[in-house]
């Protein structure tokens, strides 16, 4: 058993913290908000793959207890004609359907989880200072508390503080070339049915939305830099958000634009919006040092174009928790950690930054081997709990 500390209680955090106890070990999350809400007014889907993962930390009831599930994609081109339908992934298997849902209520379910198992989870604790030794670690917080253990996993989102204190100080997160707005609309029908998301190809924004089983339809615009646009890095402290109505005043001519249902969507809402720049971390950023590893988006944020940030969250939490209880010590397991998750989290911040910038997607390497598996098939055996983590290629020990 290795005592272990997880900075950070979001989705990474929680769900690293629900593995590692899984696994045997003995876990404590700090959260440097005082409560669960940060992030309750945007919504996520989490695809067939994080709820894959969330299954092997038996936390499926605890989730599908909230949102909605999405079966079908539907695809809109700028007249607001149907161009394309199709089943998502894991649409026949209640526990792998996609989930619409709000972040706040994801955060505080999986919190509710991890302390119902008996995890401590302490709100309030903004780390301020980490010391690394040979044999242990100590977190140090702004209230004079600190906490020591084996090793200490950094879960705390884009602006990690585990990564600027110890892991990169000199990674920062970089602008993705798009601001993404959310919101809600519960006035007005909309064409489409309970269980599909429909996403619109429109002139100056993409837009999609899912329409919930009580009527309320969840919405996102993705709005790319232009001469055009408004769109372009907010800057850095200082500002106040904007005001939902000047959100909506910069969004709805751009929506305009097309005979969609995107700009009657929008309008009809009369509660809050929410706006974001699309940042994701550079290719390369160090994952760990030592005694410490980075989770989650602390380790490899992503433009939110593809939709990944937070199943990718859910994987990192599956695989860290079996290499450390595979593995004969910390320092192998958590490299045999990195050699599984990089190249896939490094193609998500790929493809979303493309998307994004409205680059070319790049494609992944086809395995030449004749019978090579395919990728989802090698995916799904690595969640599997029950599968023992390969350990490092011979080429690579």
């Amino acid at each position: 058993m290795a005592r272990i500390l997880v900075i950070g209680g979001g989705i990474a955090g929680t769900a690293a913290a629900l593995g590692l106890r899984k696994a045997g070990h003995d876990v404590a999350v700090f959260e440097a908000h005082p409560d669960t809400a940060e992030d309750i007014g945007a919504f996520l889907t989490l695809a067939a793959n994080g709820m894959r993962a969330l299954a092997q930390i038996d936390a499926t009831d605890a989730v599908t207890a909230i949102g909605f599930p999405l079966t079908s994609l539907r695809l809109l081109d700028d007249r607001g004609g149907e161009v394309a339908r199709a089943p998502l992934a894991g649409a026949d298997d209640p526990a792998l359907r996609y989930r619409c849902l709000r972040r706040g209520e994801l955060n505080a379910a999986l919190q509710a989880e991890a302390v119902r198992r008996g995890t401590p989870l302490r709100h309030g604790a903004r780390l301020v200072a980490v010391d690394a030794g040979a044999d242990a670690v100590t977190a140090r917080f702004s209230d004079g508390s600190c906490a020591t253990a084996d090793l200490l996993i950094g879960a705390d989102g884009l602006n990690s503080a585990v990564r600027r204190l110890v892991v990169a100080p000199a990674a920062r997160p970089r602008y993705a070339g798009q601001r993404v707005y959310y919101g809600y609309t519960d006035t007005v029908p909309v064409p489409g049915e309970t269980g599909a998301i429909t996403m619109v190809r429109g002139s100056a924004a993409a837009f999609g939305y899912a329409v919930s089983p009580t009527g309320e339809t969840y919405w996102f615009a993705r709005v790319a830099a232009g001469p055009r646009t408004a769109a372009g890095p907010r800057p850095a402290g200082g500002a106040p958000d904007p005001a939902p109505a000047d959100l909506r005043g910069e969004l709805l001519p751009l929506l305009r634009e097309d005979a969609t249902p995107a700009g009657d969507i929008v309008a009809a809402g009369d509660g809050s919006v929410m706006a974001t720049d699309a940042t994701e971390l550079p290719l390369g950023t160090p994952w760990r040092a030592g005694r410490v590893l980075l989770v989650g988006d602390a380790a490899h944020a992503a433009s939110p174009a593809t939709g990944q940030g937070a199943s990718m969250a859910l994987e990192d939490a599956v695989v860290l928790a079996k290499a450390l209880r595979d593995l004969p010590d910390p320092r192998t397991a958590l490299t045999v950690y990195e050699h599984h998750r990089r190249p896939r989290a490094e193609h998500n911040i790929t493809v979303s930054g493309a998307i994004s910038r409205g680059a070319r997607t790049p494609a992944r390497d086809i395995p030449a081997a004749p019978g090579a598996p395919r990728e989802v098939d090698a995916l799904n055996r690595l969640l599997d709990w029950d599968t023992p983590l390969p350990g490092l290629p011979r080429t690579e020990r």
